[in-house]
């Protein structure tokens, strides 16, 4: 089968899905279908079995949820409420990814869309299926739980999907996907999605699916010396954190001049406006702009008038600006060689350059891709701290202080520190300028944001943020200290050292026992202890709350006396 090129962009629309499918995709903000999907969709679309080769972040799971979707659409009446269609994949995050994304595309569509996996209660799941579920997504092992109980019939499933079936194979699911299968009708449609068509992946198609069709997307050839050599590194975090992780990287990179990528150009134009409310120079670039606004863009860009140029790979293709400093991927590419294209586009000229990587901890596999392809490390990097930002703001000052010394014209500020020495020492005068300085540039950075990966259960990491990043919690104004009713003071053993701002201690106290924010009195943090005014009649359950969770990932101990 043909393997598309970049420049075979014919949109959803001609790959033969359903209007309403074509409809839910462009509303999501996706431009045009990546290799894996402009292959796979019409092969699936025609009825056949399909073996297809994808490594992850290639956007297989629209591959084979929009065939699915389509097939399942074209009749909602049969066998309305069963199981017509099941997921099967390796790992409880997959599932909640996987279904997430078959809820958005089915939008519309009253087919009910139901994740089954480990770690979440049975009897929940058991409820959900009882209401009906015409799409199953789960993991093998508790797949064959609901089956062994009974509470998932899969007779009347048209379409099985083995998804990641070599991550499958490897963490010993084989037989527990054979018991599966069998329970399946033997008319239906199968699809196998692997990393690789490795002998045992070729085994388990040989016993599942009929004569398949085989997709398969070749890597691109590389001429040598092509690739550039960047700094690379990566920053494990959740998909709640990304924004508030990469204004931090940003506020710590400095870049000159650097290109964010997303997926989609609604998560473009949500990212720009974000990243322009924080403050910063940003500009989008996406194909749902007409041409003039996309000149006018590159001009602001070319010409160093916006830092930062928030882009799609579609709107990004042949872009060749030499000054850009850095790269970002906000969102993984869809594929280890977009990625390759994408950091192509600094460390230009013999200049250094720097591409970021913000990934899921699920993702990480994609890093892995990333290294071979590449054959250069990826470095997994930890989150600049409150304590590097300052640290890297005193750099910058002391680098400022020797270009405008170097500038001269100093006259009339040496008068004023002239007469401050008849007072103080020169040092002691020339140290409260620079932490005057500091103090101010304090007050424009973005919040701490915590790493995601290895987050106890039950830890609160920051304050409530809508759905384009911005901390409400820390925008509102500081409280003065109330004098309606008695309070009660509160000694939380995090502060400063901790990198403890008012808005955590608000969301944690207001989150966890269950109080409206607004009763919450005076805050004053500290290095290694933070005080908060609490009414008397809410203190016990407060202090409750608060020992059995986490702020920013530390246990904390809670002490409390009357407040003066």
């Amino acid at each position: 089968m043909k393997t598309p090129t970049a420049g075979d962009s014919s949109g959803f629309a001609s790959l033969g899905l359903a209007a309403p499918l074509v409809a839910a995709v462009s509303a999501l903000g996706y431009e045009e279908p990546t290799p894996i999907q402009r292959e796979a969709i019409p092969v699936l679309l025609a009825g056949h079995d399909m073996l297809g080769q994808a490594a992850t972040g290639t956007g297989k799971t629209a591959a084979f949820a929009l065939p699915l979707l389509n097939k399942l659409s074209e009749d909602t009446k049969t066998n309305r409420g069963k199981a017509r269609a099941l997921v099967l994949v390796p790992t409880r995050e997959l599932a909640m990814q996987v279904a997430e994304a078959l809820h958005k595309y089915a939008k519309g569509s009253n087919l009910n869309v139901v994740p089954v996996y480990g770690g979440a209660p049975m009897d929940h799941q058991i409820r959900a299926l009882r209401r009906g579920a015409e799409v199953v997504v789960g993991t093998p092992g508790r797949v064959l739980d609901h089956l062994r109980r009974q509470t998932l019939n899969l007779a009347a499933v048209e379409m099985l999907v083995l998804d990641e079936a070599d991550e499958m194979l490897d963490m010993g699911f084989s037989e527990d996907i054979d018991l599966i299968v069998a329970e399946t009708p033997k008319e239906r449609q199968t699809a196998l999605f692997a990393a690789t068509f490795a002998p045992r992946i070729l085994s388990i198609a040989g016993k599942h699916l009929k004569t398949p069709k085989k997709v398969q997307i070749a890597q691109e050839k590389r001429a040598p010396g092509k690739l550039p050599q960047v700094r690379q590194v990566a920053y494990i975090v959740g998909r709640g954190q990304k924004t508030g992780a990469l204004s931090r990287i940003l506020d710590f990179e400095s870049p000159k001049s650097a290109i964010i990528f997303c997926r989609t150009r609604l998560e473009v134009d949500e990212l720009t406006d974000t990243l322009n409310a924080h403050g910063y120079g940003a500009q989008a670039l996406h194909g749902g702009m007409m041409q003039k606004q996309r000149d006018r863009v590159m001009q602001l860009f070319r010409s160093e008038k916006a830092d930062i140029l928030v882009a799609t790979d579609v709107a990004a293709r042949g872009l060749d600006i030499d000054h850009v400093s850095h790269v970002i991927n906000y969102d993984l590419p869809t594929a280890p060689e977009v990625y390759v294209h994408r950091i192509g586009r600094t460390g230009r000229i013999g200049r250094e350059g720097v591409a970021i990587t913000l990934a899921a901890p699920r993702e990480q596999r994609f890093l892995q891709y990333v290294e071979r392809l590449t054959k250069q490390k990826v470095e997994i990097g930890k989150l600049p701290t409150e304590a590097d930002l300052r640290k890297r703001r005193l750099e910058a000052a002391k680098d400022a202080l020797r270009e405008r010394i170097a500038a001269g014209g100093l006259d009339d500020t040496k008068e004023l520190v002239e007469s401050l020495a008849q007072e103080f020492e020169l040092i002691d005068i020339a140290a409260a300028a620079v932490a005057m300085a500091n103090d101010s540039a304090d007050k424009t950075v973005v919040a701490d944001v915590p790493l995601a990966d290895e987050r106890p259960s039950r830890s609160y990491d920051g304050p409530p943020r809508d759905d384009r990043g911005f901390d409400r919690a820390a925008a509102r104004p500081a409280r003065a200290p109330r004098d309606e009713g008695p309070m009660t003071l509160l000694r939380i053993s995090v502060g400063k050292d901790e990198s403890i701002r008012p808005a955590d201690l608000v969301g944690a106290i207001a989150g966890e026992a269950k109080i409206p924010s607004g009763v919450i009195g005076a805050i004053k943090i500290h290095d290694d202890y933070s005080l908060v005014e609490i009414p008397d009649d809410v203190a016990q359950r407060v202090i409750t709350a608060l020992k059995r969770t986490q702020i920013r990932g530390h246990r904390v101990t809670v002490q409390s006396k009357p407040a003066r």
